[in-house]
């Protein structure tokens, strides 16, 4: 039975599904160093503890696949602002270091992305913001795992924007 339920999920999935997509396409013209998923593995490791930014913890903190990270690993490392090393726990896994010219390149478009941020919710209020961010969560657990936070510091120092 088509339920006005089902109608408002149909709709909910294919709003999200357009919207991850758009984000994309509008947060990479913002960047100048790494496409929007780029940055977000950047910002993934930079989130991680030292030694454990593995391509599994990566795809993690992403919400997608070890090979999807390798293929966006493998790119940033051409391009020299990751590189991989043996990890010292578990043989068998590659760590991902940030360069000192990836750093460089992740500060900038850090601060580009903010930009796209005040753009993109100019017109929310915090507490709207505190809503949509507790309901994308929710969602977000619908197989009973939770996303893994950003909430805490970045291992990397923005300047004028403390670390965060």
């Amino acid at each position: 039975e088509y339920t006005r339920a089902t109608f408002l999920m149909q709709q909910t999935y294919a709003t999200l599904f357009s919207l991850a997509n758009k984000l994309q396409v509008k947060g990479d013209q913002f960047l100048q160093y790494f496409t929007s998923r780029q940055l977000m593995a950047m910002i993934a490791i930079g989130h991680l503890p030292e030694g454990e930014a593995s391509l599994i913890n990566i795809a993690r903190m992403l919400g997608t696949t070890k090979q999807t990270v390798k293929q966006l690993i493998t790119l940033i490392e051409s391009n020299g602002y990751v590189m991989t090393e043996p990890s010292q726990r578990d043989k068998r896994a590659v760590n991902v270091v940030i360069t000192k010219a990836g750093n460089q390149a992740l500060i900038e478009d850090y601060t580009r992305g903010l930009d796209f941020f005040n753009e993109l919710f100019h017109d929310f209020t915090p507490d709207e913001m505190e809503v949509m961010w507790s309901l994308l969560k929710k969602l977000y657990r619908f197989d009973g795992e939770a996303q893994a936070g950003y909430e805490g510091e970045m291992n990397i120092d923005i300047p004028n924007r403390g670390k965060h």
